[in-house]
C-alpha cells in the first residue's frame, strides 16, 4: 500500500501541466532555467564574436591604410538598407514575443512570417554583396587581385586616382578575410535563426503556444535579438570607420 507520502507526491505530479518536466517542481523554475541556460549560450556566443572583433581592430591598427581602402569597396547603401531590415526584423519579433505572451495565435504567426521575410531580405542584400566581391576580385585565396588597389595608369586625358603602393595593396587582403570570416559566422547564425523560425511557424499553426509554454519563443527572440545586435557592431566597424575621400 503507497504511503500517504507517496499518494501526495503523485497526486502533485499530476497536477503539473503537461509542458513541465518532471525534475522541475514549478514552471517559474523551468522557465528561469531555460533563459539562465540561453543568456549561458549567448555569452560563449559574445566570447566568439568578440575574438573576431579583437582581431580586426588589431590588424586595423597594423594596416591601416589597407583596412581603409577595403572598407570605400563597400557598398553604404547595401550596408545601411540590411541594417534597417535587421532593426525591423528585431521590433517584429518583439511583437511575435508579445503576441505569444497574450495568447494571439494570428498576431504570433503574423509576425514569424514578418521576421522570415526580413531575414530572407537580409540575405538576398549580403548575397547581392559577396556576388560584388567575386566580380571584384575581392575573394582571399579563391580570387582575389591585390593589383585592384594599387596606383592605377592613367587613361589618356585621365587623372591618377589615389591608390596604394603594392607591398600595402597585399594587406587588404588580411581586411577582407576578416570581412567575408565575421560576415559569414553572422550569415550563418542568421540562417540557423531562420530554420528555426520555420519550425517556430509550423508550431504556432498547430496551436502549440496556445497553452502558455512560449518558453521556447522567449528565448529565440534573446537569439534574434542578438544576431541584430552583432550587426549593428559589425556594420560602423567595416562599412562606416574612416569612411573619407
Amino acid at each position: 500500500m503507497d504511503s500517504p507520502t507517496v499518494a501526495v507526491h503523485e497526486g502533485a505530479h499530476h497536477e503539473h501541466p503537461s509542458y513541465q518536466r518532471h525534475h522541475f517542481v514549478t514552471m517559474d523554475q523551468q522557465r528561469e532555467s531555460a533563459s539562465f541556460g540561453m543568456w549561458l549560450f549567448l555569452l560563449t556566443e559574445i566570447m566568439f564574436f568578440g575574438g573576431m572583433f579583437t582581431a580586426y581592430l588589431i590588424y586595423r591598427n597594423w594596416y591601416y591604410p589597407a583596412f581603409v581602402a577595403g572598407s570605400h569597396t563597400l557598398s553604404i547603401v547595401l550596408g545601411t538598407t540590411n541594417t534597417a531590415v535587421l532593426i525591423t526584423s528585431s521590433f517584429t519579433m518583439a511583437m511575435g514575443v508579445w503576441c505569444a505572451e497574450t495568447r494571439k495565435r494570428s498576431g504570433l504567426i503574423l509576425s514569424i512570417i514578418l521576421t522570415l521575410v526580413l531575414g530572407l531580405v537580409f540575405l538576398g542584400i549580403k548575397s547581392v554583396e559577396y556576388h560584388e566581391k567575386w566580380v571584384q576580385h575581392h575573394v582571399p585565396g579563391l580570387r582575389f587581385d591585390a593589383m585592384t588597389f594599387v596606383h592605377p595608369k592613367a587613361e589618356p586625358g585621365q587623372p591618377v586616382e589615389p591608390g596604394l603602393p603594392l607591398d600595402m595593396a597585399q594587406h587588404t587582403e588580411i581586411y577582407f578575410s576578416l570581412y567575408f570570416a565575421m560576415t559569414g559566422m553572422h550569415a550563418l547564425h542568421m540562417i540557423i535563426g531562420m530554420g528555426l523560425l520555420i519550425f517556430m511557424l509550423i508550431k504556432a499553426v498547430q496551436g502549440a503556444y496556445d497553452d502558455g509554454n512560449i518558453a521556447f519563443i522567449e528565448n529565440f527572440g534573446l537569439y534574434w535579438h542578438f544576431v541584430d545586435i552583432v550587426w549593428i557592431f559589425l556594420f560602423p566597424l567595416l562599412y562606416l570607420i574612416s569612411r573619407h575621400q
